[in-house]
């Protein structure tokens, strides 16, 4: 049985919101200066890539050499849950979850249906709703973007990321206030992300990719086909820096890491995980179970009961106390669910008839272990 603490975000100190925000006040953006000092350029660049965890990028130094070289200002925390859609918001309005208010892969949002937050559509249902019109991004996260406000500062924005981002969901939610750039693969986001930096005037772009986690979940965190993409990353990273105006940063990080998982619990086939238990949000790695009315006691002790020593099993109101989403903004508060689960070790919570692709897949993350939280903040310029 693991027997070591979670890893409580540290949020305004060490995580990712402080990256924008940091980046921002190097481009001279006036506001509150936060995160890790970092030197004045005209131009900087943030490369996200998905998946890439500080403990994964150290254990495979040697199949990214030019990454493992770099200095690096974290690690950072994600944020809890350790998931995609939560880091990217986090990233991108500079705010930890319980102030932007996406708390989740699936979560409660205005009424009693549950959204998936990464596709923006209703969870759980044989062919899911899209929900941008009648749960409006903006309004689901109303808070203004980091690239609004460097926008607002008279600076280039752009955002380079797969074509099929444009307009989504999460992008609505997250990034907008930069000119979206849809590309195919490595070739068009080195290039386009080189061609945002280059030019006249003060330029932020921010660039995805997501090929390492879509890897580390099919064949599992260090795999051969894992370590082969991170190969391929490292080349993408190292040609973006190579062709760096001499004014500019670029700053990679991740928006969490990645454990195997050995050790399944079947929420929709286990019996005590089912009882009062009115809907299931959240991913594998983290949990928001909400009870039906009167239920969440009994709700908490049989998670408790059940998932032992494998999970940190707690209220909404202890999550909350300490820390784990950060402060709390009032329409925050019933996303979260009346119990808040984060996995330990090797272990999940999966969902093997609603989410059966998810359910086997071996690589996961969301929870507060250090393999899923610390993330790298690695840069790269040339000295003036």
């Amino acid at each position: 049985m693991p027997d070591d603490g979670p890893v409580v975000p540290r949020y305004g100190l060490r995580s990712l919101a402080e990256v924008l925000p940091a980046l921002l006040t190097a481009l001279g953006v006036p506001g509150p200066a936060a995160g890790p000092p970092l030197p004045p350029v005209r131009a900087a660049g943030l490369l996200l890539i998905d998946g890439l965890g500080t403990d994964l990028l150290v254990r495979h130094a040697t199949d990214a050499p030019f990454l493992a070289g770099l200095p690096d200002a974290g690690p950072l925390t994600v944020g809890f849950p350790s998931s995609t859609s939560v880091s990217l918001a986090t990233l991108g309005t500079g705010l930890p979850p319980g102030e932007h208010g996406i708390v989740g892969i699936s979560f409660r949002a205005e009424d009693d249906e549950l959204l998936n937050s990464l596709r923006w559509v209703a969870y759980g249902r044989p062919q899911p709703a899209d929900l941008r019109d009648r749960l409006p991004p903006e309004r689901i996260q109303p808070m203004p973007t980091a690239l609004e406000r460097a926008a607002a500062h008279g600076v280039d924005v752009a955002v380079v990321a797969p074509r099929d981002q444009r307009a989504s969901g999460l992008t609505r939610a997250a990034l907008r206030g930069g000119r979206f750039q849809g590309v195919h693969a490595l070739g068009d986001l080195a290039a386009d992300v080189i061609g945002a930096l280059t030019g006249p005037g003060r330029r932020l772009c921010y660039g995805y990719h997501a090929d390492l986690d879509t890897l580390g979940h099919v064949y599992g965190p260090g795999s051969l086909p894992w370590r082969l993409q991170l190969r391929q990353i490292d080349q993408l990273a190292a040609t973006i820096a190579g062709h760096l105006p001499s004014d500019a940063l670029l700053a990679v990080t991740g928006d969490h890491g990645m454990v195997q998982v050995t050790r399944p619990y079947d929420a929709d086939t286990d019996d005590a995980l089912r009882l009062g238990v009115r809907h299931l949000g959240g991913d594998p790695r983290s949990r928001h179970v909400y009870a039906h009315d009167g239920a969440a006691p009994e709700v908490l002790a049989a998670w408790r009961e059940t998932l032992g020593g494998d999970a940190w099993v707690v209220s909404r109101e202890q999550a909350v106390a300490d820390g784990w989403f950060g402060p709390l903004a009032p329409h925050v508060q019933h996303r979260i669910g009346d119990v808040v689960v984060a996995l330990r070790g090797t272990a999940a919570v999966i969902r093997s008839v609603t989410e059966p692709g998810m359910s086997r897949l071996p690589g996961q993350h969301g929870s507060l272990s250090r393999e899923e939280q610390f993330v790298p903040l690695l840069l790269a310029h040339t000295p003036q």
